[in-house]
């Protein structure tokens, strides 16, 4: 794809978070553009910023449907609600228009684009899981092609003014949504995932604390290289995105095993990892990486998957 065939896409959602999306990608140098920003408040910042920025606006995703000019649209992301994403989603289903989900509806497959997005380049619908998913199933995954994890166990802190009353009203769906995709994409036999509001003033960067217990013998040096270079792989696109400190073994052996309430004695290593994660201050705050590393991993998701549509239309002349 050429810098000049643009994919135009369509933001379901003029809040911050929809807000941000659209000037990563208004700002960014890929292959994406939008075609329209979808909100239901005619006073949102959101809409005002695209109506500046010269981008169109709409009051209702159906208006997206057969209207001249937006017949180009063929991928929305929707930056709304649980709720609201299950009724946009029943809307535009059938009419060929793809959608990121960056709410925890969860109605397509998780997508953690540096781990399975290969896997769901022709799924309809993809969830991007979490803020708290998308800086720790990556550790995890690179943990797991080296040996079994048996158990990964992830400590998300954020800070308070960065959870919106989505977040808040949610924190119970936050964990469960992580720790299944702890295990479903990242490869962890068991997983829980606690999420942790900070309040304090001012504002902290979010930070993520990782444990995996990888059975048996483990091959230190190996983890340690598959985690550097996930790093760095999420830090191509969120550039915010890093080790805190250096990778942590515990090694815990048949006269010194680790007991664990739920399955009884563990043989093998304690990986642990430290992750900070500061937002790129598009149009969020910088403390509130773990909006960003959403917002920036759709916008990778969508570019990838405008790409891959690019090659298959010229594969199949």
């Amino acid at each position: 794809m050429t810098s000049t065939q643009r994919w135009p896409v369509a933001i379901i959602g003029s809040g911050d978070i929809g807000t941000d999306l659209m000037i990563k990608i208004l700002e960014g140098d890929g292959p994406l553009t939008v075609g329209a920003m979808v909100g239901i408040d005619p006073d949102s910042d959101g809409l005002a910023r695209a109506r500046r920025m010269g981008v169109p606006t709409l009051d209702g995703v159906r208006a997206l449907l057969g209207r001249p000019g937006f017949a180009d649209i063929k991928l929305a992301f929707d930056a709304t609600s649980a709720n609201a994403h299950r009724a946009n989603w029943a809307a535009l289903r059938d009419n060929g228009i793809r959608m990121l989900d960056l709410t925890a509806a969860s109605i397509g497959p998780f997508c953690v684009p540096v781990v399975n997005l290969d896997d769901h380049l022709d799924a309809p619908n993809l969830n991007m899981v979490t803020g708290g998913g998308q800086a720790t199933v990556p550790i995890v995954a690179a943990v797991a092609k080296t040996g079994i994890v048996s158990y990964a166990e992830i400590v998300s802190s954020i800070s308070a003014k960065s959870a919106g009353p989505e977040t808040r009203a949610n924190i119970d769906g936050f964990t469960e949504t992580t720790a299944t995709a702890l295990r479903v994409v990242g490869g962890a036999q068991r997983a829980k995932a606690v999420m942790i509001l900070n309040p304090a003033d001012p504002p902290v960067l979010m930070r993520n604390t990782v444990y995996c217990l990888v059975d048996g013998d483990a091959d230190d040096h190996a983890i340690e290289e598959a985690i550097v270079d996930m790093v760095d792989k999420v830090a191509a696109y969120a550039p915010g995105y890093r080790l805190k400190q250096d990778v942590q073994f515990e090694v815990f052996d048949r006269d010194r095993p680790l007991y664990i309430p739920e399955t009884g004695k563990f043989t093998g290593t304690r990986v642990t990892v430290m992750l900070e994660v500061a937002g790129a201050a598009h149009y969020l705050p910088a403390y509130a990486g773990n909006l960003d590393i959403m917002t920036s991993a759709a916008k990778a998701t969508a570019e990838r998957l405008a790409v891959h549509t690019a090659e298959t239309a010229g594969a199949a002349k």
